[in-house]
Formats: structure tokens, C-alpha cells, sequence
């Protein structure tokens, strides 16, 4: 390689290869035509892109990082948010979930499992309490022909403009979501600034400026994910999205085998937004109780849980089955 004058002379030639640029862009949640304005000087990377691109190209760091640093001066490699965070999860924080995958009675396991999970990692991905909201997002159960085709919000933690104890959310997501994209692909997702860097589809949630999303599998077949979502732009680092990339990996152990399903499963379709939604979920308790008591006037047995998910079908199949225009 000939002598480099500049930081955008050696990211051009580091990624010349258009695969090679394509699996930076999705690294750093631009996009590739931002990484090419870099390169060609029509526009300037943020402290924190400067930053996660140090951390995505670690063999060339000592030299770009000298050239990024005669362009733009002093530059720390570590921004305060990443320099506040544990790197990897803690030993001890497995022992506990291993512990309470053991011994939780499996109608319980689910929620306590997914509340232990979220508290931990919204305290050591937001330590400050910035802003951000962490959802888990499950696979809903397949049509009789097999296929998956919305998602629903599970449970959800939040801190800053977000902030609440762990809750239940009512939500569907499908084609039109980021979410759906990353359990279509079963590839993680992260998006630096909604506002600009538009790679993927996404319905933001108000306040809502940057995304990372990671898969929830087992083997090769996916039960969901992990949506992050943060008020900050440019907040998301690579150890930030490894480390949920690995909540994401734990989490695996809340679901039951039956809620993993191959990806050739997996055909969502558009969802309306929560606007309409929101109109359907009102009546969800009432039809949830009515279900119980008709099932009782029968003499058969549905429990809540079982009259809920009964529930969530209808609603799913009604959504889906309204026109074009409310998309």
C-alpha cells in the first residue's frame, strides 16, 4: 500500500472492495454512500463515528488514528458513556440466571428471567440514565400454514424520558419495523441516527434517535429480539452492541424450545402503526374475561394466560386483515 497523506485516503483503500464497504457501513449504522462523502471529504464524521470507527478497524487504529487526529486533533478513543460500562457481562450476573432458569416454576420462568435480564443490562448500558428503553420482542405463534408474519412487544425497561419499572407492552411489529428486519435476516442491527442514516425500515417511538437490535436464537432457528433503543444519537459503540449481543444470547434461556422457529419460517407482513392498534387493544381485557367465562360456561378450562394468547390471534389476523391505506 503507497504512503497515506490522509485518514480518508486509507479508509478508502482499507474498504475499495464493495463487500468490504458494506460490512463496515452495517458496523457503524451508516450508510454506505455516508462512508464514500467521508472518503471523498463532503461531509465529516461525529466524534462518536470517529470513535466507532477506530473500533471497527483494529489492525489499521495506530495510523488512522494518527491521521484522524491531524485533521480533527486530539480524539479519545473511548467516549465517557463507554468508559462509564463494564465490558462483558459479570460472571456472577450468569450464576444468577442459571440459578433462576433452575429453580423459577416454569409458568413464572419466562417473565422472571426476562426482568432479571433487563434491570442488569439497562444498569450497565446506561449507567448515567440518559435515556433508553429495552425491549423484548417475541416471534407470534405461526398461521396453520407455519408462518410467523407479525411480532409482539413482550416487556420493556426504561430510564431518562423512558424511565418505568419492567411492564408488559402491547404492541405488534412486522415488515415495516427494524425489528422485523433483524428477526426476517437473523442478523443484528445498529442505527446511529434515525434522522439521517435510514438503512432500514423503522416506525420510531417518540424521543427515539438511535437503535441497536440483536436476535434472540438457539442454534439456527430465532424466537425474536433485543430492541435497544436510546434518546442520544451516536450512542451505540461496537462494545456496547457486543455486550447486547450477548444479553440477547442469555435471554435465549427465558423462552421454551416451542418458541424458536427456523427462518424460513418467518414471512412478516406490514403492520399498522400504534395509532390504529391502540384502538384494538382497549377492548383486550374484556375479550380475555370473556373468553374465560365462556369456557367455564362449557365446562372446559382456559386459564388467563391461555385465553391471552387466544386473544393476541384475533387481534394479530385483524390487524393484518385491514386495508392498504391504514399501513
Amino acid at each position: 500500500m503507497q504512503e497515506t497523506q490522509t485518514w480518508r485516503e486509507l479508509l478508502g483503500n482499507i474498504i475499495s472492495d464493495p463487500h468490504e464497504k458494506q460490512q463496515l457501513a452495517g458496523k457503524l449504522g451508516v450508510s454506505v454512500l455516508t462512508l464514500t462523502r467521508w472518503i471523498q471529504g463532503e461531509s465529516h464524521p461525529r466524534p462518536q463515528n470517529l470513535r466507532l470507527l477506530l473500533e471497527a478497524l483494529p489492525h489499521y487504529r495506530p495510523l488512522l488514528h494518527e491521521l484522524i487526529v491531524r485533521e480533527f486533533g486530539a480524539l479519545s478513543l473511548r467516549s465517557s458513556e463507554v468508559g462509564n460500562m463494564l465490558e462483558e457481562i459479570p460472571s456472577e450476573f450468569y450464576s444468577r440466571v442459571l440459578s433462576a432458569h433452575a429453580t423459577t416454576p416454569r409458568v413464572l420462568r419466562f417473565w422472571s428471567i426476562c426482568s432479571l435480564i433487563l434491570q442488569q443490562a439497562l444498569g450497565q448500558i446506561d449507567p448515567r440514565q440518559l435515556g433508553m428503553a429495552i425491549t423484548i420482542v417475541q416471534c407470534m405463534v405461526p398461521t396453520s400454514a407455519g408462518q410467523v408474519h407479525s411480532l409482539r412487544k413482550r416487556v420493556t425497561i426504561g430510564s431518562g424520558r423512558w424511565r418505568n419499572g419492567v411492564e408488559q407492552r402491547f404492541s405488534f411489529l412486522g415488515a415495516e419495523s427494524q425489528a422485523g428486519y433483524v428477526v426476517s435476516s437473523g442478523r443484528s442491527v445498529v442505527v446511529q441516527d434515525l434522522t439521517r442514516d435510514l438503512l432500514y425500515p423503522a416506525q420510531r417511538i417518540e424521543g427515539e434517535m438511535s437503535t441497536a437490535i440483536s436476535p434472540i436464537m438457539r442454534s439456527s432457528e430465532i424466537a425474536g429480539c433485543l430492541l435497544v433503543s436510546s434518546t442520544l444519537p451516536d450512542y451505540f459503540s461496537l462494545a456496547h452492541c457486543t455486550l447486547i449481543q450477548h444479553y440477547a444470547e442469555l435471554l435465549a434461556l427465558a423462552f421454551e424450545p416451542g418458541d424458536f422457529y427456523a427462518l424460513t419460517q418467518i414471512d412478516l407482513r406490514r403492520i399498522p402503526p400504534y395509532q390504529v392498534q391502540e384502538r384494538y387493544f382497549k377492548s383486550f381485557r374484556q375479550r380475555t374475561s370473556s373468553l374465560v367465562k365462556e369456557a367455564a360456561q362449557t365446562g372446559q378450562s382456559m386459564t388467563i394466560v391461555q385465553a391471552e394468547q387466544v386473544v393476541w390471534q384475533q387481534l394479530e389476523e385483524e390487524l393484518l386483515r385491514l386495508p392498504p391505506d391504514t399501513l
